[in-house]
């Protein structure tokens, strides 16, 4: 069991890493850019990925939804089931992609007016950014689609593959565009569409080449058929209520962040995050495995295999939160001046900064462990509702703590609401699934 658990995580992991490495790119390229403010340009580069987490996770009910149910469907040998699966992905994707873009001036202009930091260069620089990648949306959404059909059918590597060759090409785009290029932090925009694009090419290429014999014949009729389209979008709507919630968390820490009305703290808050999100997308990498060997397990009916899978899952994902924490205690001055240009004027301004808040990233592993791999198990187990509930009343605890608190703790008020929020979920997500049983005991009848 640890052997399937650690073939689906490790690719996970590998291309997961990927993620934050870029935004530690990102944030590198943007503290160097010529002729600007290094806090100033990581401050709006922060803003302008937040609006796109905003877009991006209100539409990752699209890789979830289609995950557990792929998943169940491998595990009972459902062929068509499957197939049909992968169509129904790409057709609503597709559509919401370009719904999505099409409405980028309502959109951007609501984006920019409710983060907007009341300084105008800084503003400015966010629209350039935000205009510049909502041509990449189409594909980012696609990819959701594509990575969460191969998640279900147990194929870890090829997520993998494409995750670390778009990355890469984000990287390296970025640094052309925005350092040689000299275009600001629009050239990083920039680069995640020449990125993402490339991704869905090639993502569709090697599912076409590796599964074009075990995909079965569909009809239209069958795609779309009201019955099967009514299951997805009733799992679908409840993970889009939890993304919705998941998205404001982090849109509203952003928020917070800049209305302390100091750019210091807005760029260390940042950075901090950069450094919280290192350890997510890894820990992420065993929520995968459980969301595809849960579903798996309860397509064939294995309640054995099942109980040991969702059991070494939290085990690994508690190792993980463990080592991470010794490496922040060790390590993080080294890791956060990697972010900020080392000639940069204000460096010990933000250093000082960081150590006062430092101590949130250190406990947040542990706090973080159950809730990411409860959401895999939840995923796979197709347990939307609960999903849903936790997320609600966990945000509704993040809000009042965020703003409770505010005016007394200062800074420290985000870090406890968004600390707070990550443990709460993961508990409630715990009791109302009766301690896991409910999922247990659908598989024994």
């Amino acid at each position: 069991m640890n052997r399937e658990i650690l073939r689906i995580a490790i690719p996970n992991i590998i291309s997961n890493i990927t993620v934050p490495l870029m935004g530690i790119a990102s944030t590198f390229i943007a503290g160097r850019v010529a002729g600007s403010d290094g806090a100033t340009t990581i401050g709006a580069l922060s803003i302008g990925v937040a609006i796109f987490n905003f877009i991006y996770w209100n539409c990752s009910f699209i890789r979830m939804g289609t995950s557990g149910l792929t998943a169940q469907a491998f595990g009972a040998e459902r062929h068509k089931e499957y197939t049909l699966m992968l169509w129904r992905a790409v057709v609503v994707a597709l559509g919401v992609g370009m719904l999505a873009f099409s409405l980028q001036w309502p959109l951007g202009e609501f984006s920019l007016w409710f983060m907007s930091t009341g300084d105008s260069s800084s503003d400015a620089l966010i629209s350039d950014y935000f205009y510049t990648r909502i041509w990449a949306v189409p594909a980012g959404i696609m990819l959701f689609a594509l990575n969460g059909w191969l998640t279900g059918m147990q194929n870890a590597i090829v997520p993998m593959i494409v995750a670390i060759m778009v990355n890469l090409i984000h990287i390296g785009c970025s640094y052309l565009f925005s350092i040689v290029g000299d275009m600001s932090i629009d050239g990083i925009a920039l680069a995640s569409v020449v990125a993402q694009w490339t991704g869905v090419a090639t993502t569709a290429a090697i599912i076409i080449a590796m599964y074009r014999k075990k995909l079965v014949k569909v009809s239209w009729s069958e795609i779309v058929d009201m019955g099967a389209m009514k299951q997805f979008f009733n799992i679908n709507s409840d993970i889009i209520i939890r993304t919705f919630c998941l998205v404001a968390v982090y849109t509203f820490f952003t928020k917070a962040s800049a209305d302390m009305g100091d750019k210091n703290i807005l760029a260390v808050n940042t950075i901090l995050l950069q450094l919280f999100t290192l350890f997510s997308y890894m820990n992420d990498g065993f929520a995968f495995a459980a969301e595809a060997l849960t579903g798996r397990f309860i397509g064939a009916r294995d309640i054995t295999a099942l109980k040991r899978c969702i059991k070494l899952c939290i085990v690994w994902s508690m190792v993980i939160a463990i080592a991470y924490v010794g490496t922040y205690i060790g390590w993080w001055r080294d890791i956060f001046t990697l972010l900020v240009d080392s000639d940069n004027a204000n460096i010990a301004e933000l250093l000082a900064v960081a150590e006062q808040y430092i101590g949130w990233i250190i406990i947040i592993p542990i706090a973080c462990a159950l809730p990411f791999v409860m959401d895999g198990i939840m995923v796979g187990a197709t347990r939307s509702r609960i999903m849903r509930n936790s997320m609600v009343w966990s945000s509704v605890c993040y809000f009042i703590l965020l703003y409770g608190t505010g005016w007394l703790i200062g800074n420290n008020a985000i870090w406890l609401a968004f600390t707070s929020f990550m443990f709460i979920r993961g508990v409630l997500q715990y009791f109302m699934s009766d301690r896991l049983r409910d999922i247990y005991r659908d598989v024994e009848i």
